[in-house]
């Protein structure tokens, strides 16, 4: 009996090690979703893990350094800025929004991208041709300005910086998306369910819309560390999001006034967002390599 249960055991064993082989899971990626996880769970629970609130002004602590104790007698694992704020409540805040602005941009550019997609490509004749002509327009206009212009003209706020780099984030979600459609309205699945009467709508949701969604999966695994560099360049530059809202992009533009007395205001934010977008741009690689099988191959 005994060996009975050792043999199972062993078999749930190699079944559970050829299933991690197959993921193609490295130390790097590995490392990367711990991380994202950690970072995640730092973001959501953000009340409980910092000790001030993020735009907490206590000036006679002003700059003070990493893993040191401040005028009033309380522990600072990242320090202060300029203003007395503590920069770890504000890096666990700006977390919580470069996520939310991460996952939000591009469920609204990739859901739209995908829409206009599946139309350019299924419907052909005058709506293929005013979505890609609109598509290459917007790619002939530098992203940047494009952001700048619009901010400078609706103002800055969460709020806007979500749409704006949503609904100009489709372009190569639809790309893709009509390529793909071309390559598989013809397929004889395809056929066989357009001559047993389905509608089109049934034919796009059920039969051709599961069939490229890898694609569309690897951008979107891209995009969301993309757009977390972009609103923070935004923040940067002082027309993103408002001052009063704790971003790393926003800390980095503050800590410009000090850096010549107190290097950590600026590298701890900076090394955040370096964090976030690194482990998010390797498991983008590892969805790709993993969805494409010609490049788990190589």
């Amino acid at each position: 009996m005994a060996t009975g249960v050792t043999v199972a055991s062993a078999t749930r064993l190699g079944r559970l090690r050829r299933s991690i082989r197959d993921l193609q899971l490295t130390m790097p990626v590995v490392a990367s979703f711990v991380l994202l996880l950690l970072i995640v769970v730092l973001a959501v629970f953000a009340p409980l893990f910092a000790s001030y609130g993020p735009n907490e002004i206590q000036l006679r602590d002003r700059l003070t350094p990493p893993l040191s104790i401040d005028a009033s007698g309380d522990f600072r694992l990242m320090g202060t800025d300029g203003l007395g704020r503590d920069i770890w409540s504000r890096v666990l805040y700006g977390a919580r929004l470069s996520l939310l602005i991460g996952l939000s941009t591009v469920l609204i550019g990739g859901t739209l991208g995908l829409v206009l997609g599946l139309m350019a490509g299924y419907s052909g004749g005058i709506w293929e041709d005013i979505i890609m002509r609109g598509a290459d327009i917007q790619i002939a206009l530098p992203s940047m300005v494009l952001y700048i212009a619009i901010l400078s003209v609706l103002g800055g706020g969460l709020l806007q910086v979500i749409l704006i780099l949503g609904f100009t984030g489709w372009v190569n979600y639809a790309r893709v998306a009509r390529a793909q459609v071309l390559a598989l309205r013809n397929q004889e699945f395809v056929l066989a369910a357009r001559s047993l009467g389905a509608s089109r709508s049934r034919v796009l949701v059920k039969h051709i819309t599961p069939n490229m969604l890898a694609p569309i999966i690897v951008i979107a695994s891209f995009d969301v560390a993309k757009n977390i560099v972009v609103a923070a360049a935004l923040s940067f530059i002082g027309i993103g999001i408002p001052p009063d809202v704790p971003t790393w992009g926003g800390m980095l533009s503050e800590a410009r006034d000090v850096m010549r007395l107190a290097w950590w205001p600026a590298t701890l934010p900076g090394v955040a967002l370096m964090l976030l977008v690194l482990s998010v741009n390797l498991i983008g690689d590892w969805v790709r390599d993993l969805l494409d099988p010609r490049l788990g191959a190589s």
